[in-house]
């Protein structure tokens, strides 16, 4: 048996030769070959010790079984009071929990998922709903109105198409009918968020011959984000489909580079109705023909 440590206090005789008790409710909580050798006896209280024996498990390195004993006071008896596998100094531990929500990251949302906003969200404030405006441009009719000034009645909003014109309508028009919008730290947030992917920094818009805001491709969009971003519609462009900043750009600029049509030549020229001759030896009259042979020179042969 180790020798027992103490902290303030000095443990319990019968506590601290209570190992074979303690190892056997640690091989029984685990399985036999997993409780290794016996390291430590700390005292917890009076007549209380809890012992420690390393574990020989591959997934818990560094862990230690720890197991509490005690006895009553003037027994002799030394009971089980728990078992419970703690980490040591070097053990192999898992990372800190961190919340779904903080632990999310773009592009983790599949089909099917769902993502609550909290009621507090930063990026999102209170829409225009038209129940604070005056008749006629709230969602309550005149005649409504002034029944609950004379008869005090209860009121709900009917569900009318607001007439064109109204505060009403143009709010709809707007998309501000919501229960919550986009706040300016959302549309900040976003802009930069869109503007880091899409934006003049990237190597992309500082090789390019021309930014998207005189670009053909580029869709424009409506809202206070439209000042500063659009649509790229160039299929064989890196951002089709994506909102890009004006100040982007990429090498498939509408006016980057128009390509010349390419030259057509002449149509052939064929004359099918006369023929050339040509002579494979010159005429005798052509004057380029001798009309008698040379003599033989004399090589001096007989």
């Amino acid at each position: 048996m180790s020798a027992a440590t103490t902290r303030s206090r000095t443990p319990d005789r019968l506590c601290v030769e209570a190992v074979d008790l303690a190892r056997a409710a640690a091989e029984e909580a685990a399985y036999p070959g997993v409780v290794g050798e016996h390291t430590a006896a700390i005292a917890e209280g009076d007549r209380v010790v809890t012992h420690f024996f390393e574990c020989k498990d591959p997934g818990y390195r560094g862990w230690r079984w720890a197991v509490t004993v005690t006895r009553a006071s003037r027994a002799k008896n030394v009971t089980l009071d728990e078992t419970v596998l703690l980490p040591g100094d070097d053990a192999l531990l898992a990372p800190e929990w961190v919340p779904w929500s903080e632990r999310l990251r773009p592009g983790d949302m599949g089909p099917g998922d769902l993502l609550p906003t909290d009621a507090e969200d930063l990026r999102l404030e209170a829409g225009w709903s038209g129940e604070d405006a005056p008749p006629p441009n709230s969602v309550v009719s005149t005649e409504m109105a002034e029944l609950v000034e004379a008869e005090d009645a209860d009121v709900t909003d009917r569900a009318v198409v607001p007439v064109r014109g109204s505060i009403t309508s143009v709010a709809e028009e707007l998309g501000m009918r919501r229960a919550r919008v986009l706040s300016r730290y959302g549309l900040h947030s976003a802009a930069d968020r869109w503007d880091e992917s899409f934006g003049a920094k990237t190597p992309m818009a500082q090789a390019a011959p021309a930014s998207c805001v005189s670009c053909g491709f580029l869709v424009a969009i409506g809202g206070s984000l439209g000042q500063a971003f659009g649509i790229c519609a160039n299929e064989f462009g890196p951002a089709d489909g994506r909102l890009v900043s004006l100040s982007y750009g990429c090498g498939g600029h509408s006016e980057a580079a128009v390509m010349p049509k390419p030259p057509r030549p002449a149509p052939p020229v064929l004359d099918s109705m006369a023929s050339d001759e040509f002579h494979l030896r010159p005429s005798p009259d052509s004057g380029s023909v001798p009309t008698t042979d040379p003599l033989a020179p004399d090589l001096g042969h007989s």
